[in-house]
């Protein structure tokens, strides 16, 4: 691609990302997406917000323990991950889209954790179920590194791995339990954080 070319369609993408406006729709993907983004409870909720997503799962990916508990994988030696498997209609919403909702719900520069809650088992990242995801996701990450951050972001691609489902009590969690989820991202500074970074 010309160089002219490639920094113009990558201006579009950024504004696409900062608006929060769909990207454009460059091809049709798997019907599932797997985001680590800190807090799983807090990653469902803003995926269930996204028209076209069927089913939000939270759990565990990264590690090598074959049965990961919530204990383990937040005392930090796992390998794993909080993380949130979205099944979604690609008729209906794009992995370019799910991208923009995942970016939008984190702070993609920290390296300790996100907000309030830190360690790796907190660390952001992408697992990615095809080589288009991988590229889409790459991609998506190099334009906020170039052209928004100006920085190396914290946020890792990966291939997927084995996901694990968290505990039923870590299932619907702000659906289940909205007073207790509104105190904890209050608590947690989350709101007015993502809104430092992305605006309002």
């Amino acid at each position: 691609m010309h160089a002219s070319r490639r920094i113009r369609r990558l201006t579009g993408i950024l504004a696409a990302l900062s608006l929060g406006a769909a990207l454009p729709a460059w091809a049709a993907d798997e019907a599932v997406a797997t985001f680590a983004g800190g807090c799983f409870w807090s990653l469902e909720a803003a995926f269930d917000k996204v028209p076209g997503v069927l089913d939000t799962t939270t759990g565990y990916i990264g590690g090598s323990d074959t049965a990961p508990t919530y204990e383990s994988v937040t005392y930090g030696n796992s390998g794993h991950r909080e993380a949130v498997q979205v099944r979604y209609d690609p008729a209906r919403v794009d992995y370019e889209t799910l991208l923009i909702a995942y970016w939008h719900s984190i702070n993609p520069v920290d390296r300790r954790g996100q907000f309030c809650d830190v360690g790796p088992s907190y660390t952001t990242a992408i697992y990615t179920h095809s080589p288009q995801q991988r590229r889409l996701a790459e991609e998506s990450r190099m334009v906020l590194e170039q052209l928004k951050f100006r920085r190396k972001l914290a946020t890792e691609v990966h291939d997927a791995t084995p996901f694990h489902p968290a505990e039923a009590a870590h299932q619907d969690f702000a659906r289940q339990h909205p007073e207790a989820y509104a105190r904890y991202r209050r608590q947690c500074g989350t709101d007015a954080a993502l809104a430092a970074i992305w605006g309002r």
